[in-house]
């Protein structure tokens, strides 16, 4: 199971700007249920709060009001029931790819054959199974970020959360990993939290779209297209996949009118 529930989930910060301490409120009472095995997107503008509900709900970041729930158990700090893909995937430049993915599983506790059969697992899972002994440096954009989603799977979470993980990737790479994406979700079973900027990326991998805006859920938006999505170039041709993606920019239109 990997159903992921915030409730009523409010967080501030305290700056200081010119000596004077300023209180921003990322998140407003943001309240919403994840189901176990879907994509869920998260999209609003730059600010929004949608990377600090991710990192709320992955333990990065402690909720000052309300609380978040995997499977019903409250959430207190990072755990092996939540993997994380970051917008850079922030390997460890002194570790190969297979090392890079051992470091999560050694953590967990895992050693010996299982240890490395398992990464190696992971890796062919993504693609990477030849280029296990590079190092991040001997690595382009697209496959460093195969190695952090290969990394925060094989240590076998319920929730796979996503931050922009293909954001500053050029536009075919961008497009090759949406559909890995897919692939291994269709295969694992996973729930995956995926934030992003990009209307086409939301409706080409979500089964609902939350949009938020100044910290509060705006509208949870149903994405009515089959799965397997199939051929995404496809896909972006079709009535059903314009008719979604106008329907998220109107609720981010309506929600940027009623902020002004």
């Amino acid at each position: 199971m990997g159903e992921v529930s915030l409730i009523d989930v409010s967080k501030s910060f305290n700056i200081k700007i010119d000596s004077e301490i300023h209180t921003v409120q990322a998140l407003r009472n943001v309240g919403f249920t994840i189901r176990d095995g879907e994509i869920a997107v998260l999209i609003g503008p730059s600010g929004c709060g949608k990377t600090t509900a991710l990192r709320v709900a992955m333990g990065l970041e402690t909720a000052s009001s309300g609380s978040v729930l995997v499977d019903g158990r409250e959430v207190r700090g990072c755990g092996y029931d939540r993997g994380m893909v970051f917008q850079h995937a922030e390997l460890l430049p002194w570790l190969n790819a297979l090392q890079n993915v051992m470091f999560g599983l050694e953590m967990k506790g895992m050693r010996g054959a299982e240890l490395h059969d398992t990464a190696m697992r992971y890796l062919d899972l993504v693609g990477l199974k030849g280029a296990w002994n590079r190092r991040p440096h001997q690595l382009s954009g697209g496959m460093k970020q195969r190695v952090g989603i290969a990394r925060a799977l094989a240590i076998d979470p319920k929730v796979l959360l996503m931050d922009e993980p293909f954001g500053a990737l050029d536009a075919q790479t961008r497009e090759s990993l949406q559909s890995e994406l897919l692939d291994i979700q269709a295969r694992t079973g996973k729930t995956v939290v995926f934030v992003t900027h990009d209307l086409d990326e939301a409706v080409l991998l979500a089964d609902r779209v939350f949009v938020m805006r100044a910290g509060e859920l705006q509208e949870i938006i149903d994405v009515p297209l089959p799965r397997p999505r199939g051929d995404l170039g496809v896909l972006r041709g079709s009535p059903e996949f314009a008719a979604a993606r106008y329907k998220i920019w109107q609720a981010l239109h309506q929600a940027e009118s009623v902020a002004h």
